[in-house]
């Protein structure tokens, strides 16, 4: 038995339901028929990956490894379906981009507004996704190109920083201290800080701890989220300070903010791509990385 995608279909389903017979109706199979395409497939794998009794159906460790595998596999081929029959019709194609708040604050609709000049029929879907989400999103080709904030970078993608700028740190519009009178991040040691989880983005958020390590002191981090533009209207509420990129700041005229020019720390706002998307898209790609991007 050869597998194909509506094998593979057919267990997800049975996978959502857990029931033979409502995955028989949705799949518009005889349920005998569910039965033994299943048992095939499990003889096929070598592994069970249900266990069944008269009133249970429930996924094995085995199932849930399979399922997400699966999962994977009929996207890649609807994916390559679709932007097949895109290709040979020459119908207009899309591009779906990820970024970070910061990306959006600062470069990317100037960027992206260059790529619809040159590119005007090319669609572009905006998907805002914290650095985290992004790598598995570009792995799993729910987007063609991320833009991260000091993402941590590994060999599957390929990439260009298309930025360097400060960290600032962004307070109530009332807080009683401005640029001049700042001695540094230690004169905050006493305050309540709202800071990314660790899981934002582990190489972004341990640039952030470096800077309060650079500074000799540990935060009183007393609220936590993956996404700036709620800590800047926690911020704006009273809640506590935040530390992010100056560009993620501008245009907000509920907060204050003071640049950190003096910090080593620097934030990187990095392009990444798979290099299969270079077949996909070459000459945007090859556009995008050729831009120059002014501040």
């Amino acid at each position: 038995m050869d597998i194909d995608t509506s094998v593979l279909r057919n267990f997800l389903l049975l996978c959502k339901t857990l029931n033979f017979t409502r995955a028989a109706e949705q799949t518009h199979i005889a349920q005998p028929a569910l039965s033994r395409q299943i048992k095939q497939l499990e003889d096929l794998i070598g592994a069970v990956l249900f266990n069944r009794n008269k009133r249970n159906v429930e996924l094995t460790s085995a199932g849930k490894y399979f399922q997400k595998e699966a999962e994977h596999l009929v996207n890649q081929f609807d994916f390559a379906v679709h932007r097949t029959n895109k290709l040979y019709h020459g119908q207009a194609g899309e591009i779906r981009i990820g970024y970070t708040h910061s990306a959006l604050q600062h470069f990317l609709p100037k960027m992206m507004l260059a790529v619809n000049n040159v590119y005007p029929d090319v669609k572009i879907i905006w998907l805002e996704f914290n650095n985290t989400r992004q790598y598995d999103a570009l792995k799993n080709r729910e987007i063609d190109i991320g833009f991260s904030t000091n993402p941590e970078i590994d060999g599957s993608f390929r990439h260009r920083i298309i930025a360097k700028t400060n960290f600032a740190v962004a307070m109530p519009l009332d807080y009683p201290v401005d640029s001049n009178g700042l001695n540094g991040l230690k004169q905050f040691r006493e305050e309540r800080f709202i800071l990314p989880p660790k899981a934002e983005g582990p190489k972004f958020v341990e640039t952030l701890n470096s800077i309060f390590i650079h500074e000799g002191f540990t935060p009183r981090t007393i609220h936590e989220t993956p996404f700036a533009s709620t800590a800047i209207k926690l911020v704006e509420s009273g809640f506590g300070l935040t530390i992010e990129p100056v560009n993620s700041l501008k245009g907000y005229k509920g907060i204050k903010y003071i640049e950190l020019d003096q910090l080593p720390q620097k934030v990187e706002n990095v392009m990444l791509w798979l290099p299969s998307t270079e077949i996909s898209f070459p000459d945007i790609i090859q556009f995008m990385q050729d831009l120059s991007i002014d501040d």
